[in-house]
């Protein structure tokens, strides 16, 4: 699988406006039922109250909870791990912490249990039996596919996949996308890589990098020429938004930049780029495919909020790490101002195609609001023990994507709950 450098956040610094972290509190929930033994799906983020004495495995009964709020628990000590690189044949070396040498097993030895109930972890035949002949995409950054990758491992306990496709347009092969395939159950999983979301061109592949980012074009030549074929798209992205970028709208048009230092192009900063692409994203998500499609009323677009990078004792260019062993109580870490300011942006534009989709009687929107959860874990990151690759990814200590197995299961168990509700 190819995989290549990803530079890490430039450092800002930036007041919230208050009203825009007012729009964290909106999830709009609509209620579908499906026939038959296809997927059901009920958007709301809840789960049912259980036994204090559960262990995890889902006795459910009546009263519901937000998922979405709750602490890391620690999980049953002679568990072993949900999957391993034997057993799961995805998991790539930036994310097989075991494999390159971490020393502790204790960032696999928790679970997430929302406040007053249970979350159980995903169950694969259930899941796959519930998916038969539908499918999935990724869409996003690094992150994104590290999402697939734990899916694909989690669901390999009930069937192994058939090896990857690479389902990658001709103009998208530096960034390979992928996709596997249950066989039996006719489920198809993919990634596209589309770290901006919107068509991007690279205009300095030598000096900072600056890109070219069309802010009102959905990535056509990639993940939005095939989100029509997908019954489940989910989007996530943020951290290549940092980059310097010059921002086109209107036909080409420049209408500004982020940190492009150009005389008479006013820095509109990256919260305008990630605003705009999330906005184009979902619109293009929602109306994919073609008339007979969009009238079944059948696909589901998830959005799947930040998750922040925990480098701590400085930058992540520099000295910055993240040794911790233990997850951190609730409030126990603080994102910085932009990241806190994305999260918001990202809710802000969720609750407005939510609101758009339901008014229009189109699509299901889902927000998997995993910020908080992941926020807790900063001991969950690969730091130094990964496949070190100095060519193309010469970071070295990785505190933005996450070991596998580990914490990033959970955001599959959250996602996986919302649709078999």
């Amino acid at each position: 699988m190819k995989f290549h450098e990803i530079k890490l956040p430039y450092t800002i610094h930036c007041a919230i406006p208050a009203a825009l972290l007012a729009a964290c509190l909106v999830i709009l929930a609509v209620v579908i039922i499906l026939p038959g033994d296809r997927l059901p799906l009920l958007p709301p983020p809840v789960v049912s109250d259980v036994d204090d004495n559960d262990n995890g495995s889902g006795n459910l009964s009546s009263s519901s909870c937000n998922i979405f709020k709750g602490e890391w628990v620690p999980d049953d000590r002679g568990a072993p791990p949900r999957y391993t690189t034997e057993t799961c044949p995805v998991i790539h070396g930036h994310y097989d912490c075991t494999r390159y040498g971490r020393p502790d097993l204790e960032f696999l030895r928790w679970r997430w249990r929302p406040d007053g109930c249970e979350l159980p972890h995903l169950d694969a035949a259930r899941f796959l039996r519930a998916a038969r002949g539908r499918s999935m995409a990724f869409v996003g950054d690094s992150l994104a596919r590290n999402q697939m990758h734990s899916l694909v491992c989690l669901l390999s306990r009930a069937e192994t996949p058939s090896p990857w496709t690479n389902v990658a347009t001709a103009s998208q092969q530096q960034h390979a996308s992928f996709s596997y395939r249950f066989e039996r159950h006719g489920f198809t999983v993919a990634s596209f890589w589309s770290p901006f979301l919107v068509r991007a061109v690279e205009t300095d592949t030598e000096g900072v990098g600056m890109w070219s980012l069309h802010l009102d074009e959905p990535d056509a030549d990639g993940w939005a020429a095939r989100a029509g074929e997908f019954d489940y798209v989910v989007i996530s992205a943020g951290s290549w938004f940092f980059r310097p970028s010059m921002f086109h709208e209107h036909g080409g048009r420049l209408v500004g930049c982020n940190g492009c230092l150009t005389p008479n192009v006013t820095d509109l900063t990256l919260r305008y780029s990630l605003r705009k692409a999330f906005r184009t994203a979902l619109r293009a998500a929602a109306t994919a495919g073609d008339g007979e499609r969009r009238r079944r009323r059948d696909r589901t677009v998830v959005v799947r909020t930040l998750s922040p990078s925990h480098y701590e004792n400085g930058r992540w260019d520099g000295d910055g790490d993240c040794a911790r062993m233990r997850p951190v109580r609730r409030g126990g870490w603080e994102m910085n101002a932009v990241e806190k300011e994305m999260y918001a942006i990202q809710a802000e534009e969720f609750a407005a195609a939510a609101r758009r989709e339901t008014e229009g009687e189109g699509v299901r929107m889902m927000l998997l609001d995993a910020t908080e959860a992941m926020a807790m874990r900063p001991d969950a990151h690969p730091s130094r023990y990964r496949l070190w690759q100095p060519d193309r990814f010469n970071v070295s200590r990785d505190c933005l994507h996450w070991c596998l197995p580990g914490a990033m299961d959970a955001c599959n168990d959250m996602l996986l709950h919302m649709l078999l509700r």
